[in-house]
């Protein structure tokens, strides 16, 4: 399938169906699986290391081989249709509907599922096409979740836009790949504040541990191309790569200024920019507990290392974001007790 031909209205609501995932794998049977099958899946998931012993160079063939078969049999056969929502009380629904997250959040998985596909059919190596493929075929999954949950309790949502496919497949994926390391690190964190806070009932925040771990081997997939793709590059096409990676930090850090300045300016005013995660959005929503900055940063790094301490520790991790929350940390005391 070319995504190219899916054009503008390559979008997926909650009334349609999930197609199968790609390279043969399947997802889980409409009944319901019983306890220790979701049980094995979700280790399934969370942890793996290659059977080659030794050494990785990354950019080398063994590196490719492993992450891509990392990616593939990490996969999570949930299936979304078949997610038994919890009954919420009216406070619970009420805190839900009011997280100014839902618009954005629907979005950014459609794009990124576009722009992701978009970069898989421009490869010509099967292992990166198969395992970014799969990557984008599970933001269409995470799109259809948050379509699910927003339709079950009733949340209301603008309408979606025409996602059109990029033009530079390979700078939309740098956008997004990024884009989901910011977000996901501080999403770690966020969910294991609302675990902690049950500000929202434990059933709803099982119902996501699934998509957030698989946030997690996203950006290990993504973090891994990037080290194979820099090592493979000519000597003279570093530089000008190298000058794009840049430019995609600085747009996501003007994005999330600007998404910043739109949630909260006094006016009630959302910003409408869908290129943000929500996790930049809803940090005061989640926990009805006083938390300072400093505090949410640990818990984030705690987490960022939880969640990927399963895969084999040859393949690389994410690394600007814990490097930049350490470094902060430093600046910051620690509020002292009593």
């Amino acid at each position: 399938m070319d995504d190219r031909a899916l054009g503008s209205h390559a979008t997926q609501t909650a009334h349609e169906e999930l197609p199968p995932p790609p390279g043969g794998l399947e997802l889980a049977a409409v009944h319901p699986a019983t306890p220790p099958l979701i049980e094995a899946a979700d280790r399934a998931a969370r942890h793996w290391a290659a059977a080659e012993s030794g050494p990785v160079r990354l950019g080398g063939d063994l590196h490719r081989r492993i992450v891509c078969r990392m990616f593939r049999e990490t996969f999570n056969p949930y299936k979304p249709s078949i997610i038994d929502w919890p009954k919420l009380t009216p406070e619970a629904r009420d805190r839900l509907v009011n997280l100014p997250i839902w618009d954005i959040a629907v979005q950014t998985e459609g794009k990124a599922r576009l722009r992701m596909l978009s970069y898989a059919h421009s490869l010509t190596d099967p292992e990166w096409h198969a395992a970014i493929e799969l990557n984008g075929w599970e933001e269409g999954r995470h799109k259809m979740v948050l379509s699910n949950l927003v339709q079950a309790y009733g949340i209301p949502l603008k309408p979606e836009p025409l996602y059109v496919a990029p033009r530079d497949t390979e700078w939309a994926y740098l956008v997004t790949g990024f884009s989901e390391c910011i977000d996901s690190f501080f999403a770690f964190g966020l969910f294991e504040l609302a675990k902690r806070s049950g500000f929202f009932p434990m059933e709803l925040v099982d119902t996501f541990e699934p998509v957030i771990q698989e946030e997690c081997r996203h950006i290990l997939l993504f973090a891994n191309w990037l080290a194979w793709h820099r090592r493979n590059l000519h000597v003279w096409q570093r530089p000008w790569f190298e000058l794009r990676v840049w430019a995609a930090w600085v747009l996501l850090g003007w994005e999330r200024l600007d998404i910043a300045r739109g949630i909260d300016d006094g006016s009630g005013k959302r910003s409408s920019s869908p290129d943000n995660n929500f996790t930049m959005t809803g940090s005061k929503a989640v926990a009805d507990v006083d938390i300072g900055v400093g505090e949410l940063m640990r818990i984030c790094l705690a987490e960022n290392d939880r969640r990927f301490a399963g895969y084999d520790m040859r393949l690389r991790r994410p690394t600007t974001m814990p490097a930049l929350t350490r470094l902060a940390l430093r600046f910051m005391r620690r509020p002292r007790a009593g």
